[in-house]
């Protein structure tokens, strides 16, 4: 090879052709540089020679060509420069330019056989042995990869073979940076997928960016989610995961929680403490996925069941200290009162030991917590089993109960009912219902409260027909906060009988101009009322 076939190769756009020279010359060029590309690659592999710069440098001729002209070459071409080099990748690293053309050939054509026959050595070389701190170019070449895998037939399945092949034969994984490495390239395509905005795509597509972003995440998913499987891989992903590395965005998308869910359940629910310790936050003060999967938080979605898991191990291993209840009694307290009504011993548990240790100190709250344990039989058998060791609890529901009761988001019309079936509820005056799964069903339940004063039903499913119940039998009711319910003209009518009221919320409600006014006619206590993104606004 002498210097003027590569300076002839790099200057063909100087050249000034009519089109049909331009198309013989461009064919004529892509041979000689597929045919340069291989003379260089059996020089490497036959010469003498024995030096790391026999193998790398030619990669750095053909790396450099490609990034000046890898364009002209059509896509036979690319995969012969491609076959030509994959001996000498073998024993060295790709430079940025070569990963920068391999990137496209996996975004361009990631369905292409030879895609994950070519690159799953270098790719696999470079997990083993590099830092993907200082060659971020790989961790991307790497990212499209294993999205370029996930294009395949069973593409997932594809890339968790392709994971499993990682760890190794032997029940202690060998190479320490394999999963540093395949953790921070899922995590820098999540930030990716999530910062660019994505919109849903079909999924018959020959080019990555018309990939639907769910599917783009599932495959990144799929990584972390194989690793998990690992029990000697598990505490090193335990520990990397435990700042929640992920985007604020993911955190609140349903598809995301849903899919992430069973790497944590792995984690929450393995048997060594340093392990599911893990799904605290890193430091007080700081949320972590015990927090994040509870029932109260809006990315949850399994009515709490991963969280029941959890801390069924946290309090049968190390964490049953008053450090650790207090933040049940806290945040908390309305997923533990949530699966106490569902029968969750080891919420049960955690409510006996929350009133033993005397750590809640709200008078209402500890009501609530007894209310809810005498709701259900196994419940009960705790409490009075608490009872016998602790005299001073009897004494809770003997004065007509709490006067303000909140119960749990996500809380149905039967947690309701079996709450307010049991105890007494004499003295209720304010029930806070916000943002659970209450329909007008539970009105039944709510009429049976003579001294409510205050009710609060924002973001509910409770509809007319509950409406006009408590209308007819709540006459007492001075705040109604009905924001963001399914009532109408039909059912808002009936408020007129509550002449006591004197705040009323029907902000995002069916509300016409026509039944405002007559609300206002003939509530003559009524001093705030908000009809924000309503008709009669």
């Amino acid at each position: 090879m002498s210097s003027d076939e590569v300076v002839g190769l790099e200057d063909l756009s100087l050249v000034e052709l009519d089109e049909g020279q331009v198309c013989v010359r461009a064919q004529a060029e892509q041979i000689h540089f597929v045919s340069l590309s291989t003379s260089l690659v059996d020089f490497a592999t036959t010469t003498p020679l024995q030096d790391d710069c026999v193998s790398h440098v030619p990669i750095e001729i053909v790396s450099n060509l490609l990034d000046s002209a890898g364009d002209l070459l059509g896509k036979n071409q690319a995969e012969e420069v491609l076959v030509a080099l994959s001996p000498l990748l073998e024993r060295s690293h790709p430079p940025p330019s070569l990963c920068r053309f391999f990137s496209r050939q996996c975004r361009a054509g990631p369905r292409c056989p030879l895609v994950g026959q070519l690159f799953t050595p270098v790719v696999r070389r470079a997990v083993v042995r590099m830092d993907f701190g200082k060659y971020p170019y790989m961790r991307r070449f790497i990212q499209d990869f294993i999205q370029a895998l996930n294009c395949h037939n069973d593409g997932v399945n594809v890339v968790r073979n392709f994971v499993k092949s990682m760890h190794g034969p032997a029940s202690s994984c060998p190479h320490p940076r394999v999963l540093s490495n395949l953790v921070s390239v899922c995590l820098a395509a999540m930030f990716q997928i999530f910062s660019s905005k994505p919109s849903n795509l079909g999924l018959n597509a020959d080019s990555m960016k018309d990939i639907p972003y769910d599917e783009q995440l599932l495959c990144y998913l799929a990584v972390l989610d194989t690793i998990s499987e690992f029990e000697d891989w598990r505490p090193s992903l335990a520990q990397l995961l435990q700042p929640i590395p992920f985007p604020e965005e993911a955190l609140s998308n349903s598809f995301f929680t849903r899919s992430l869910s069973s790497v944590i359940r792995r984690i929450g629910t393995d048997h060594r403490c340093d392990v599911h310790q893990m799904v605290l936050g890193i430091r007080d003060g700081k949320e972590g996925y015990f927090s994040i999967f509870s029932p109260s938080f809006s990315g949850c979605s399994d009515d709490g069941e991963l969280w029941g898991l959890m801390l069924e191990r946290l309090l049968s291993c190390c964490h049953r200290r008053k450090r650790f209840l207090s933040q049940l009694g806290g945040k908390l307290l309305g997923s533990c009162l949530l699966l106490a009504l569902r029968e969750h011993e080891a919420a049960q548990e955690a409510l006996c030991t929350l009133l033993e240790w005397q750590i809640v100190q709200s008078d209402d709250q500890r009501v609530q917590i007894a209310t809810t344990l005498q709701s259900t039989p196994t419940g009960r058998a705790n409490y009075l089993a608490l009872c016998s060791r602790q005299l001073h609890l009897k004494e809770l529901q003997q004065k007509g109960g709490p006067r303000k009761l909140t119960l749990p988001s996500r809380s149905t019309d039967n947690d309701l009912a079996k709450l307010l079936s049991c105890g007494s509820f004499g003295n209720l005056e304010c029930l806070s219902l916000a943002f659970t799964g209450v329909t007008s069903a539970c009105a039944e339940q709510l009429i049976k409260l003579p001294s409510l004063r205050y009710l609060n039903l924002w973001c509910t499913q409770f509809g007319d027909l509950g409406l006009v119940l408590i209308s007819e039998h709540l006459p007492n009711l001075q705040v109604l906060n009905l924001c963001e319910t399914r009532v109408t003209d039909k059912g808002l009518l009936s408020l007129t009988s509550l002449t006591s009221l004197r705040k009323l919320n029907l902000n995002s409600t069916h509300l016409s101009a026509q039944t405002l006014q007559s609300l206002k006619m003939k509530l003559p206590a009524l001093k705030e009322i908000d009809v924000r993104y309503t008709d009669a606004w």
